[in-house]
Formats: C-alpha cells, sequence, structure tokens
C-alpha cells in the first residue's frame, strides 16, 4: 500500500528549490548535447552555415545581461566586464531555477494538478513566462515574431526537460522529507 504523503508546503518548496537546481543543469547539459542537434535539424541549410560562420563568437544572452542589469542598480551604475558577465549569467540561471522549482515545489504541494504531464506543462508555461514574453518584456532578447518559429524548439525542449527534471527530482525529495 502507498504511503500517502501530508501536504506540507514548506517541504514541497524545498524539494522543489533542489529539483530547479538539478533541472537547471539538466537544461544546460541538454542545450550543449541534444539540443545542438535539435537546432541543426529545424534549421535550414542556410542558417546552419551562418551558425558555423559566428560559432565560438561572443554572444551575450538574457542571463548575461540581467547579471550586468543587477549589478549596476545594486552598485549604482557600475557594469561587469566580459569576464564576470560570463561567471554571473550561470548563477543568474541557476537562481532563477532554483526559484521557479521552489515556487513549483509549493504550488505542487497545493494542488495536484500543478505536476501535471510530470512537470511538462509546468516547463511550457515557464518557457512562455520567461523566454516567449519576461525576456522581451525586460529589454533582454527580441520578441518571437522578430525571428523564425523554428528557432524557439530547441529552447521549448530544454524547457520541458527542465520541468520534467524538477518533478522528477522534488518527487524524490518530497518523498524523502
Amino acid at each position: 500500500m502507498a504511503v500517502k504523503t501530508e501536504k506540507h508546503v514548506v517541504r514541497g518548496v524545498l524539494a522543489g528549490i533542489a529539483g530547479g537546481l538539478v533541472a537547471a543543469w539538466m537544461m544546460n547539459e541538454f542545450q550543449a548535447g541534444p539540443g545542438k542537434a535539435l537546432t541543426r535539424a529545424v534549421n535550414t541549410p542556410q542558417e546552419n552555415a551562418d551558425a558555423a560562420l559566428h560559432e565560438g563568437e561572443p554572444y551575450q544572452d538574457a542571463t548575461m545581461k540581467t547579471a550586468d542589469t543587477l549589478t549596476e542598480l545594486a552598485t549604482g551604475g557600475r557594469h561587469l566586464t566580459w569576464e564576470q558577465q560570463e561567471r554571473g549569467g550561470p548563477i543568474v540561471h541557476y537562481a532563477f531555477g532554483a526559484i521557479m522549482g521552489g515556487l513549483y515545489g509549493g504550488l505542487a504541494e497545493l494542488c495536484s494538478t500543478a505536476s501535471a504531464g510530470y512537470g511538462t506543462g509546468f516547463g511550457s508555461a515557464l518557457f512562455v513566462g520567461a523566454d516567449v514574453l519576461g525576456v522581451p518584456a525586460l529589454g533582454l532578447g527580441a520578441w518571437p515574431d522578430e525571428y523564425p518559429m523554428h528557432t524557439l524548439a530547441t529552447p521549448y525542449a530544454a524547457h520541458l526537460v527542465y520541468g520534467a527534471t524538477t518533478e522528477l527530482v522534488r518527487r524524490a525529495v518530497r518523498k524523502a522529507l
């Protein structure tokens, strides 16, 4: 007989934070491996050729821009160097992953439908809320109508990986708490 876990929001949040941290790492691993293959598969031959020309060039992503903006706000105007942005970007990524995982863990504790689809609904909602709407609204990237829709395949898939991993880890940690 299965043991019913009593609802406990703080334990859910803690389990979600653990899940979000692991999931942020898994998301990076996905983007570095299978995500690159997915991008090549959905891109046109010309897009792949253009990407190959620019491979290895410096690229300031939304997490690096956020790290710089947070530093500017906290210090009254100081900006990060490129190297500091490269270190700060992952900190922003993991912090955001942990925070979103914690929110998810708390919600999953209160409402079982929050974890529907084994976390993929959460990953999808996070993709739309953060990547599609939040990043452009904050001036950290372009709006989706400014680039081909197929370029969203890899980021969306990465968020599905994030959501499912968050749920997998959240369940295991929550069971242990």
